[in-house]
């Protein structure tokens, strides 16, 4: 799947960064600063709600952060807005929802 974000991504213009796992996730959120952070809720090392903190503990200007969650995570959704989410969607999900709710959060 993230293989197929990746290149809906590129083909609308985004730039990207794929990591392995959460850990790597924050450290290239820390060395880059990017305009937007997309992750999953259920990551080895480090999960979802774990980048999401880290995130909004940044100081400067916000990054918003959008989740992908699988059905069935409620109650990890409901923490995920408890800790200042921007937006979430539930796989699956078409590619294309996907897009539209990336250029509201990047305008």
């Amino acid at each position: 799947m993230m293989r197929a974000l990746e290149l809906k991504l590129k083909k609308e213009g985004y730039e990207t960064i794929a990591c392995a796992d959460g850990k790597e996730g924050i450290r290239r959120i820390a060395e880059m600063r990017p305009d937007l952070v997309i992750t999953d809720l259920m990551l080895p090392l480090a999960d979802g709600i774990e980048i999401l903190k880290y995130v909004k503990s940044l100081q400067g200007d916000p990054i918003p952060v959008l989740i992908l969650s699988a059905l069935g995570q409620e109650g990890k959704i409901e923490e995920a807005f408890k800790y200042g989410v921007d937006d979430y969607i539930t796989k699956p999900f078409s590619l294309v929802e996907l897009a539209i709710r990336i250029k509201k959060l990047v305008k």
